[in-house]
């Protein structure tokens, strides 16, 4: 696992001309693709990516991945997309998204992915006991969103 730096930065993306339609507007299935891309580069930060977890023998399926879109993106537009550890069990995985207008932060879509750790013959993982630190950077993950989460709900409160 390689060493965590101090704070991730969100996840930049350009639209490009291939993401679109014939009236320039993103096509749904894009925000999936920008889902994972995020995801990865987060994974990486945090010492976790895929690579390293194929060479230790695991695989992350994914369950299920839900979006909801909010506004329409264009062709030319540049997205930020947060994402973050929602839930984490030790056996099952959470991720959440938000993709944003880089320029004004204004959200256009919401969505989750799940996922689940087996090894190469499909049996379930337990990191937990099987790789207790990929085990506590997945938890760290979590309890960075968790701060985070309650940081934003104190900052409305007191508005």
């Amino acid at each position: 696992m390689s060493e965590q730096k101090n704070m991730w930065e969100k996840y930049i993306h350009k639209v490009q001309n291939y993401e679109t339609d014939q009236m320039g507007i993103v096509h749904h299935s894009n925000y999936i693709r920008w889902f994972e891309e995020a995801r990865c580069d987060l994974l990486d930060y945090m010492g976790v990516g895929f690579a390293d977890l194929e060479k230790q023998g695991i695989i992350s399926p994914i369950l299920s991945v839900e979006a909801d879109y909010l506004r329409m993106v264009y062709y030319g537009d540049t997205v930020s997309i947060d994402v973050y550890i929602k839930e984490y069990n030790g056996i099952k995985l959470t991720v959440g998204y938000e993709v944003k207008d880089d320029r004004t932060g204004m959200v256009h879509c919401r969505g989750t992915s799940k996922h689940c750790f087996i090894d190469k013959t499909g049996r379930p993982l337990v990191l937990r006991k099987s790789f207790p630190e990929l085990n506590e950077a997945f938890e760290n993950g979590l309890k960075l969103y968790k701060e985070k989460k309650k940081t934003l709900t104190k900052k409305r409160e007191d508005k």
